[in-house]
């Protein structure tokens, strides 16, 4: 077990953060054998339950395959691109999916993927509390996951999310493993952060 990848890598913040953030990371080896628990898998989406939302909207959905259908989740990993193939070890994939307009007047919502993309991150810390692996992707074909798994009107599908424990980091590609090994750069704050004015 000492081989495997820790589902907590901290970061090196440039000042204090909380401590789930500093460790939320989004590794790719995952655990194929080891199942996550129901009552687990509800308290991650429970915290998404209680993102903020335009007008309390609140315009996610998540479609969520485990192995209590292999056969839906199988259908459901053949849609991940060949990048992503090491995500079709993760017990558990799930797909983010916003609806596009207000319910109470049928506007629309330009809002709604800035939402859905706050409701995930919350499942994400909350995975990271409970020791898993929570990594969000964006390659997949949304069309061959559409002929499985129509959408109601309206809706659309955005992130395709692994959710598991951490894995064997020898189940990766060399470059994979090398990825693995350090966390990812950030920009620093001064390069985003804009004081009274853009540039500022």
């Amino acid at each position: 077990m000492d081989n495997l990848i820790p589902v907590r890598f901290p970061a090196a913040s440039e000042v204090p953060i909380n401590e789930l953030i500093a460790a939320r990371w989004s590794p790719r080896a995952f655990d194929p054998e080891r199942e996550v628990a129901p009552e687990l898998l509800a308290r991650v989406f429970e915290a998404a339950r209680w993102a903020p939302s335009c007008f309390n909207e609140q315009p996610w959905e998540y479609l969520v395959f485990t192995g209590e259908d292999p056969e839906a989740r199988e259908r459901a990993r053949q849609t991940l691109s060949e990048g992503n193939a090491w995500a079709r070890k993760a017990p558990v994939l799930a797909f983010s999916v916003t609806r596009k307009h207000f319910g109470q007047n049928g506007k629309n919502n330009r809002f709604s993927s800035y939402d859905v993309g706050q409701a995930t991150v919350l499942a994400a810390l909350q995975a990271v509390e409970l020791g898993l692996v929570f990594h969000q992707m964006a390659g997949y074909s949304r069309k061959a996951l559409a002929e499985h798994y129509p959408l109601p009107e309206d809706h659309a599908y955005k992130a395709a999310i692994a959710i598991g424990y951490p894995g064997d980091p020898a189940t990766l590609t060399e470059q994979q493993r090398e990825d693995e090994s350090r966390r990812q750069p950030r920009r620093p704050r001064g390069d985003f952060l804009h004081f009274n004015g853009w540039g500022g």
